[in-house]
């Protein structure tokens, strides 16, 4: 659950909301009587949440993704190198 404040105090108190959210990487929630809440947010964090809500918005994306996911939690995979990798798909470079 995310930290809040009432807007007085966010206005009182900006940098230290400011720097908690940063050092949290949490949202801090503003709120303000008879008003919609707003969100203090880190600015990679909202970008972060914008492209993976892009990347989920294809069904077949969204499940290669969550296929990915699986996979990488499973650990069924042996580490490879860039070489074994440039090989195995004829990416080997010109000298």
């Amino acid at each position: 659950m995310p930290d809040s404040t009432t807007y007085i105090e966010a206005c009182n108190n900006f940098d230290k909301i400011y720097e908690q959210a940063l050092s949290t990487r949490k949202p801090v929630v503003v709120t303000k009587e008879g008003a919609e809440s707003v969100a203090v947010i880190p600015t990679a964090e909202l970008n972060s949440i914008i492209e993976t809500a892009y990347l989920f918005q294809s069904p077949e994306n969204a499940s290669r993704l969550v296929a990915a996911i699986e996979r990488a939690k499973a650990q069924t995979f042996k580490p490879r190198t860039i070489e074994d990798l440039r090989q195995e798909f004829g990416l080997v470079e010109e000298e």
